[in-house]
């Protein structure tokens, strides 16, 4: 492979791998960071899993600032877009997460645009497709969208939604040589490659660490980061997903099942993780107290699924089984120290 790929939030967790990927794929790679003192950090971590060999270059952005997009972007023929402000509680304001996703977004637009880069991939989520449930087992798929006016929606969700049909507008509004294809992974799981960018692994973390008294009734579509970086990178060369969305999102486990999964594979290394279902009041009353409980609590018992059927049939993506990717993602937490 030639050419060189901008990778949006190179500290990320999702951006990590897919600058693996990038990697093992032969491109050139460049990506954003918010200082130069964070670089070192991100060329540690992927070095664990590939020699970057010099083709791995920095540079200086931030989503909420216009400044050092235009040089970001400079020579790329693709941009992948996957940084992203990220909150486990509902902010006091909840601008304070939606503008630099909406408006984060659009900066990188603007720039891989005038630039006229071939493709930019932009990491969305499955909260930006799902739509109220119409029955208990309801499935979207990448023609739902979700109602933004929904006062259900945590901060973050809604950023989701608001970025991805800002992005969709400013392309609709847009005339160059410029494809937009957006990704909407459910919930991410994996191996991590440094302790500092966990990401959702940190329910994992819960779990084992035995932080939860019992399991809620939370359930996850979980998809492993790997597999996820390797759609993105189909998204960014096949001609197909031009204009497209896909949904990356593998089977739904109530956490649970995550649970049985963690005691079966693990063993004793399992120990602390709880073996009893929590009830829903209970989960609400640690809501009051627990951030994180507090951004799922709404979501108790809903078991609302989105298909992959399309990265499958269109970009011949095949997802690994979600016990494979909660298992190397507890083996790399107890690895990295972090339980």
């Amino acid at each position: 492979m030639t050419g060189t790929v901008l990778v949006t939030g190179g500290t990320g967790f999702v951006a990590g791998w897919c600058i693996v990927e990038l990697l093992r794929q032969g491109y050139e790679v460049r990506t954003t960071v918010r200082g130069p003192s964070r670089e070192a950090a991100v060329l540690a971590a992927v070095s664990t899993e590939v020699d970057p060999a010099g083709r791995l270059g920095f540079a200086v952005a931030d989503l909420t600032s216009d400044k050092g997009w235009a040089e970001a972007v400079a020579g790329c023929e693709y941009v992948l877009h996957v940084a992203s402000p990220l909150g486990a509680d509902a902010p006091k304001d909840p601008d304070a997460l939606m503008a630099p996703a909406r408006d984060g977004a659009l900066r990188v637009l603007r720039a891989a645009t005038d630039a006229g880069v071939r493709r930019v991939v932009m990491t969305s989520a499955c909260a930006a497709a799902t739509p109220p449930l119409a029955a208990p087992d309801s499935v979207s798929d990448e023609t739902r969208w979700t109602d933004t006016d929904d006062p259900t929606l945590t901060a973050y969700r809604k950023s989701k939604a608001v970025a991805e049909q800002a992005a969709w507008q400013y392309m609709r509004d847009h005339e160059g040589p410029t494809t937009l294809a957006t990704v909407l992974p459910g919930a991410v799981f994996g191996p991590l490659l440094d302790a500092a960018n966990r990401g959702s692994v940190q329910v994992i973390e819960r779990l084992l660490s035995g932080q939860l008294p019992g399991t809620p009734r939370i359930g996850f579509e979980v998809v492993d980061v790997r597999d996820l970086a390797d759609l993105h990178v189909r998204a960014m060369t096949s001609p197909a997903a031009a204009g497209q969305r896909f949904i990356a999102a593998g089977e739904f486990l109530w956490m649970a099942d995550i649970a049985q999964v963690l005691r079966a594979a693990l063993g004793d290394a399992a120990g602390k993780v709880p073996t009893r279902k929590l009830p829903d009041f209970v989960v609400r009353l640690l809501a009051r107290f627990d951030p994180g409980v507090r951004a799922v609590a709404p979501y108790l018992g809903r078991r609302h699924l989105h298909s992959a059927d399309k990265a499958r049939q269109t970009l011949a993506w095949q997802p690994r089984p979600a016990a494979e990717t909660i298992t190397d993602c507890a083996r790399s937490l107890s690895a990295h120290q972090v339980t």
